[in-house]
């Protein structure tokens, strides 16, 4: 079995290395702004969002859970991570997040994600009132994920994730399932070449249902009062592809510096490439940065708010002899209109 999933892992980079050299890809500009659950594409935690979404191939633990599972294997016993994503600052949109990860037997990982959406209270308006006066009302976005992973080898790892979506206000919502499946590759002298893919966000349409979608009506020949219900329309989810790759530079026993780089083919959306640089002071203290192209984003023709720049840090302190480590992070990513993306995250390793 173990020989089997290593021969599936390895087919699936040369497939990947394949697709990536050809000149097209997968973005389509037509269906811009057609996928539903949005919301599964705002990063909540503050170390990848500094890389700009790069690491997808050397992401660790919990955040990798975000952007390719199959890093959430490098758990060592168990990681417990906060964050708090001030979305777009001047938006009033916050995100917060919590999850951890837990390691069982010898290679495997659990791991549970919940994060939440606050929009703040909004002013109901009708065709009447259209300043509102009738109140307010507050949506509710929450996506659940839990996961597992698994170190095949030395060199191969994979995972899977299971994320519930729900999308509600006070009288209608949706709700949904999605799949996340992901396969890291380490290779070199001192593991320094990682390679990794992830297919994301993959599962049935969704549909908005509740009263909301109803009004009360009259039957013109009897004058009978009915409710009448009008249909929704499904919804996609904005499935994509994550290939990414780094390197380490050893500078040192202690010291590196990390050069990452990652490619997302979106269904819905334009294609992306993002490219981020990581110094690491003796695990204390790293700084990063990252830029994310896509194509127009010096015209009026992008599609997505953030304009390229990204960049954050991460202290962390040890808290004992075996190894457990307490650690700040904060990440910024530059967007258009709005003042950015500032995101804050404690985690504890144990």
């Amino acid at each position: 079995m173990k020989k089997i999933l290593k021969t599936i892992s390895i087919a699936l980079f040369s497939g990947t290395l394949i697709v990536a050299s050809k000149p097209s890809f997968g973005g389509n500009e037509d269906r811009v702004g057609q996928a539903g659950g949005q919301s599964l594409l705002i990063n909540p935690w503050a170390r990848s969002n500094g890389w700009a979404g790069a690491n997808t191939a050397n992401s660790n633990g919990l955040e990798a859970m975000f952007l390719n599972v199959a890093g959430t294997s490098s758990t060592k016993k168990t990681e417990i991570l906060f964050s708090h994503n001030s979305y777009l600052l001047g938006s009033g949109v916050n995100v917060n997040a919590f999850g951890l990860t837990q390691r069982v037997g010898e290679t495997g990982v659990l791991g549970l994600c919940f994060s939440s959406m606050d929009f703040g209270n909004l002013m109901i308006t009708s065709i009447a009132l259209p300043e509102g006066g009738l109140g307010t009302f507050k949506p509710s976005y929450i996506n659940i994920g839990m996961s597992y992973a698994k170190e095949f080898s030395n060199s191969i790892y994979g995972g899977l994730a299971l994320k519930i979506i729900s999308e509600s206000t006070s009288d209608i919502g949706a709700q949904g399932v999605a799949i996340d499946a992901g396969v890291k590759y380490v290779t070199g002298d001192k593991d320094k070449i990682k390679f990794g893919i992830a297919l994301k966000n993959v599962g049935p349409r969704m549909t908005y249902k509740g009263d909301g979608l109803s009004f009360r009506g009259v039957v013109p020949s009897t004058g009978t009062n009915l409710t009448i219900e009008h249909r929704s329309a499904s919804f996609d989810l904005p499935s994509l592809l994550n290939i990414g790759a780094s390197y380490d530079f050893l500078l040192n026993d202690k010291d590196k510096i990390t050069l990452a780089g990652n490619f997302t083919s979106n269904s819905f959306t334009k294609d992306q490439y993002s490219l981020g640089l990581e110094y690491s002071f003796r695990t204390n203290f790293m700084v990063r940065c990252g830029y994310l192209h896509e194509k127009g984003y010096t015209s009026t023709a992008r599609t997505s708010a953030y304009t390229g720049p990204a960049g954050g840090f991460t202290f962390e302190i040890p808290l004992n002899a075996n190894g457990s480590t307490f650690s700040l992070d904060y990440g910024y990513r530059m967007s258009n209109p709005f003042s950015g993306s500032h995101v804050i995250g404690a985690r504890i390793n144990l």
